[in-house]
């Protein structure tokens, strides 16, 4: 029972890692290692099949082997969740309360990529 709940959680973790990439407001990564965690627990087929995707593998490799990131990711990053967090505060939240959230959680996302450790293009 506890093997067939992490699949599916790891599955819906997979899924919204996958949407993240898309849509900067989704945390890729987080859902990623969380799928990984639970696969870890439940499936080591499917782990392998999630840490060799050729789409999805190396934000875990990256993460797990703390080489940074490429400066051009992380300018193109902070700018899709700039753009993303922008408009979202001029069209869609109408409160000044989600505006203020949304902005603050868009200061410490930037933080957060901007002191991760910056590799080479070429690496």
């Amino acid at each position: 029972m506890k093997k067939s709940v992490y699949i599916i959680l790891a599955s819906i973790c997979v899924a919204c890692g996958t949407f993240g990439i898309f849509l900067p407001v989704l945390p890729t990564t987080p859902f990623l290692l969380l799928a990984a965690y639970f696969y870890m627990n439940s499936s080591p087929r499917k782990l392998y099949w999630l840490i060799r995707n050729p789409y999805l593998g190396p934000y875990i490799r990256d993460y797990y082997s703390k080489r940074g990131m490429p400066l051009r990711q992380k300018a193109k990053t902070i700018t899709m969740l700039w753009l993303t967090l922008i408009l979202c505060i001029i069209f869609i939240a109408s409160s000044l309360w989600i505006k203020l959230i949304l902005a603050g959680v868009g200061i410490g996302v930037t933080i957060h990529i901007a002191m991760k450790k910056t590799r080479p293009e070429n690496f």
